[in-house]
């Protein structure tokens, strides 16, 4: 993380709210004809989920993409520093990091060049996260349906991702974009919406993310994260996520439902 996106994430971490005894019940609760309630799932009353690395696997597909650009402007970057410096964060908001190592300013020009390279390799290769439609379909039954994506890429791409790995009936309209939003994460602009959207409070959802500006985006809309840490190449380390505010952090899609039921029973205890 470069400097400049450390700040901002502390900035965000500061002044996230915490969860204290349990939460009271709200009309979203009551209002939907579903047989879950936040007061049967322990005070919560939907799931948001992180897109990219959580359901679908297109990091390193993405990341990939991004990294032959770079070499093209002149900057030899690593796999390992592209994972680290890109991954997580809008590559709109990273342009200072690209103009100190190459000279360039990367224009929206180049960034919809960088999109059509990268959707045709998602288009080839993506495959969704083992597990993920299980967790999501679990999740929906729990929660009535009040589930939804909030995603840091642009919308376009998440639609696309989540039609190819056939998850996008599970979700319909309920997708949502950083981009779309005033800020993008780490602040917490896009939980807010997609807690609006789905009809709930915000500081009564749990959030499923795997990096730590999503993290932090999480805390500071004051839902209960879940931090995604499976193993590869592109994994955020669990101390890593649980620094940034993870209430939990788990290492398989199908530990979802059970971490769910298990920091439920935390939280009415």
């Amino acid at each position: 993380m470069t400097g400049r996106a450390a700040a901002t994430a502390n900035e965000y971490e500061e002044r996230a709210p915490t969860m204290t005894g349990t939460p009271q019940p709200t009309a979203a609760t009551t209002a939907s004809s579903g047989t879950t309630t936040g007061t049967a799932n322990g005070g919560f009353d939907g799931v948001l989920f992180d897109c990219d690395g959580v359901l679908v696997d297109s990091e390193l597909i993405t990341n990939g993409v991004l990294r032959e650009m770079l070499h093209e402007l002149g900057w030899a970057i690593s796999a390992e520093d592209c994972v680290r410096l890109f991954i997580g964060r809008a590559l709109k908001d990273e342009w200072e990091v690209v103009l100190d190592r190459t000279g360039f300013r990367i224009t929206d020009e180049w960034i919809a060049r960088f999109r059509e390279r990268r959707d045709e390799r998602l288009r080839a290769e993506l495959t969704a996260i083992p597990g993920a439609r299980e967790a999501v379909v679990a999740a929906s039954e729990r929660f009535a349906g009040r589930i939804a994506v909030a995603t840091g890429a642009d919308l376009p791409k998440a639609r696309m991702q989540l039609e190819l790995t056939g998850l996008a009936p599970l979700f319909g309209d309920r997708v949502l974009s950083g981009m779309d939003q005033p800020r993008s994460k780490p602040a917490p602009d896009v939980y807010l919406a997609a807690a609006a959207a789905v009809g709930i409070d915000a500081d009564r959802a749990i959030v499923v993310e795997d990096t730590v500006s999503g993290t932090t985006a999480g805390v500071a809309a004051g839902a209960t994260v879940l931090g995604f840490s499976p193993e590869g190449p592109t994994r955020t380390a669990p101390e890593a996520l649980r620094a940034a505010g993870a209430a939990a952090v788990f290492t398989r899609m199908d530990e979802l439902p059970g971490l769910i039921d298990s920091i439920s029973r935390r939280v009415t205890s």
